[in-house]
Parts: C-alpha cells; sequence; structure tokens
C-alpha cells in the first residue's frame, strides 16, 4: 500500500487553472454565452492544429461525428467500416444516421483498425470507412486513405482521443472528408464538454454549421433540417485556453511515456508500440499484461497507482449491438479484438505526474512478477 504520505495518483486528470476559470468568468460576464466569438475564434485558432482545415464546434464528440455522417448523406442502406475496439460512440454515430456498423478487426501493435481487414469488409453498400485513432495513436491513414479512394469511399476519422496526433508530418483530422474531435475533460484538452468537425470543403463545412444550428444560418430562414448541438462560449473560452497548452502537455505526455516505456520491465507485461511515422500522443498508456489482469489491476490499486481498461467489451459484445446482430444471424471473427478486450490496462501518463510518480508506476507495475 502506498505511504501515508503518498496519495494515490489517478488515472487520469483534467486539468481546470485559474486562466480556464477567468476565461469562463469572463464570457459569463459578457452576456454572449451561446455560438459567439469565442466559438469562432476557437474555431480559427484549431484550425492551425489541422493544416488550416474548416472547423465547425459542435457541443460534443459524439454529436461531431453524427453530425459529419449527416453532412456526408450517409444513412439507410449504408454500411459503414468502423473497428469494435473503440468507445461505443463510433459505432452509435453509424447507427443514428441508421446505417449499419460493419465491425472489422485492429493491428495488434497499435491497437487501430487493421488496413487489411477494412479492405475485405468493403462490399457494395459500404459508404465510408471510420478510422479511431485510439490512445492517441494514429491510425495507418495512408493505407486507409489509399482503399478509401480505390473504392471512391469517404474517410470519417474518429480522433477524439488524438489531439495533435500525425502520420508522418500529416495531423490526424486533416486526412479524409472529416475528422471529429472531443474536448471532454479526461481528454489531452478539454472545453469542459464539447466537439470539433474538421473539414476541407467549404460546402461541407457550411452545411455542418446549419446542422448544428437547426439547419439556420439566419434566423428563421431554416435551409434544411438540423439539430441544436451548439457549442456555448464558455466551452469556447475554455476550449482556447486549453489550445494553448497543448503543445507543452502532449510533449510532457510523450516524456512521461517514455520514461514508463524504457524502465518496466515485467516479463508479464508488454508496453505501447508505436508504428513508424506516427506521432503517438498518449491519451491513454496502454500496456498488455499476459495472466490475471484483475489480479494485476488490484495489485497496481493497492500500490496506489490508478489504472482502467479501455475497453472491456467489444462494441459488437454491447446489447444495442449483440443482439441485432444475433437475430440477423450475423457474427464478426474479431481474435485481436477480443484479445486486446482482456488483457490491456491503462495507466497514468498525464502531464501533471511527477517524477515521484512516474517511478512509483514503474516499481508498481515491475512488481507484479511473473506468476500473474
Amino acid at each position: 500500500m502506498p505511504s501515508v504520505n503518498e496519495q494515490p495518483i489517478p488515472a487520469a486528470r483534467p486539468v481546470i487553472g485559474e486562466e480556464e476559470i477567468e476565461a469562463a468568468v469572463r464570457v459569463l460576464r459578457s452576456g454572449r454565452v451561446v455560438q459567439g466569438p469565442e466559438v469562432a475564434a476557437f474555431e480559427e485558432s484549431f484550425a492551425d492544429l489541422v493544416d488550416g482545415r474548416h472547423c465547425v464546434a459542435v457541443n460534443s464528440g459524439t454529436s461531431a461525428l453524427h453530425l459529419l455522417l449527416m453532412a456526408l448523406n450517409i444513412g439507410p442502406g449504408d454500411e459503414v467500416v468502423v473497428p469494435s475496439f473503440s468507445f461505443a460512440a463510433s459505432a452509435n454515430a453509424i447507427r443514428l444516421v441508421g446505417a449499419d456498423a460493419v465491425f472489422v478487426d485492429i493491428d495488434p501493435d497499435t491497437f487501430c483498425v487493421d488496413p487489411a481487414a477494412v479492405e475485405a469488409a468493403i462490399t457494395p453498400r459500404t459508404a465510408a470507412i471510420m478510422p479511431v485513432h485510439l490512445y492517441g495513436h494514429p491510425a495507418a491513414m495512408d493505407r486507409i486513405t489509399a482503399i478509401a479512394d480505390k473504392h471512391k469511399l469517404a474517410v470519417v476519422e474518429d480522433a477524439c482521443q488524438a489531439h495533435a496526433a500525425a502520420l508522418n508530418g500529416t495531423p490526424v483530422g486533416a486526412f479524409g472528408a472529416g475528422g471529429t474531435f472531443s474536448f471532454y475533460p479526461t481528454k489531452n484538452m478539454h472545453s469542459l464538454e464539447g466537439g470539433m468537425i474538421t473539414v476541407a470543403d467549404a460546402e461541407l463545412a457550411r452545411t455542418l454549421r446549419l446542422l448544428r444550428n437547426q439547419g439556420m444560418e439566419q434566423r428563421y430562414a431554416n435551409e434544411i433540417v438540423g439539430a441544436n448541438v451548439r457549442m456555448t462560449d464558455v466551452a469556447a473560452a475554455v476550449g482556447r485556453v486549453q489550445l494553448a497548452k497543448l503543445n507543452g502537455w502532449t510533449e510532457q505526455r510523450i516524456a512521461n511515456a517514455a520514461y514508463l516505456t524504457e524502465h518496466i520491465t515485467a516479463p508479464n507485461v508488454v508496453t505501447p508500440v508505436v508504428a513508424e511515422g506516427a506521432r503517438h500522443i498518449y491519451h491513454q498508456y496502454t500496456i498488455r499484461v499476459r495472466g490475471d489482469r484483475e489480479a494485476a489491476m488490484a495489485k497496481l490499486t493497492e500500490a496506489g497507482v490508478g489504472n482502467a481498461v479501455y475497453y472491456p467489451t467489444p462494441i459488437h459484445r454491447l446489447k444495442p449491438y449483440w443482439e441485432p446482430d444475433q437475430k440477423a444471424g450475423r457474427t464478426w471473427d474479431l481474435p485481436e479484438t477480443e484479445k486486446a478486450a482482456a488483457e490491456v490496462v491503462s495507466l497514468p501518463v498525464h502531464p501533471l505526474l511527477t517524477q515521484s510518480d512516474l517511478e512509483r508506476i514503474v516499481t508498481a507495475v515491475n512488481a507484479l512478477g511473473e506468476n500473474l
């Protein structure tokens, strides 16, 4: 157990400092609190992170995925290829537009979608591919975009965990038809809650702005059927403060991850793999535990090291997907997904870790020993 002077190290730790508080108060005092100048400024600043793409702010990462699929006219009768090893929002957005999620397996090293599995899953009904940059590691976008181009498919990037990740110098969110980001409090940067859509096409960006605001650009002049998924100016003001700190936080995450990888030597633990040309920004530092994962997690918790499993149940096994697929006689053969779901454990890697914290994490992991 940790000593009386040692506090448990949280697996994740949202940052809300005085600058964020002051920004929120400033907006509240201004009276312009929804879809105002702060949102526009946040969109403009975020564009620098995605090679200057058009940015459309919304109220969550899930809304970002949902609206982007809507704007691309993906709906009933269409299929979207997506990894099952992800948060449910990836597939939920597909289901919300009435399309079918076609689940495919992952690359065992990066935990991101396997391009070969993607190509094998394409049918005449396939409309889009949704790669997920899981844990902050970019998917193999060079291969995925080549597949999409070959079959004339849209690529919808789920970059909700991957702010500032990149592959061969190109940032995630700048590869396909559009990318989506989340600003939930435990992400690498946040806006209390919120999301961003990044697209190259100006007309697509305009459609997204209509969709987020009841189909209106001018008040009461509705052009299409839309929703209300606007971002508040309070959220945008917090997001702008966080965005200015993102680069420093990202470098600290990468440094923390490098220390952990160098010093974790437990024989039954596999540390994260980074693909050639990839910039992994470590939203999560995810190890594999070969053996009794629950026993390992209990020992880590006893040692005061926060830990969590993302994700214990693949999406295709969740009730809203499993039951309809069973009734339809559809099954999924995803061995790497099943294996990952049984082995992964995420450790603290956030930028507020001290050197002492890092040493405690390493000591606790290496103490797991060979017998789990």
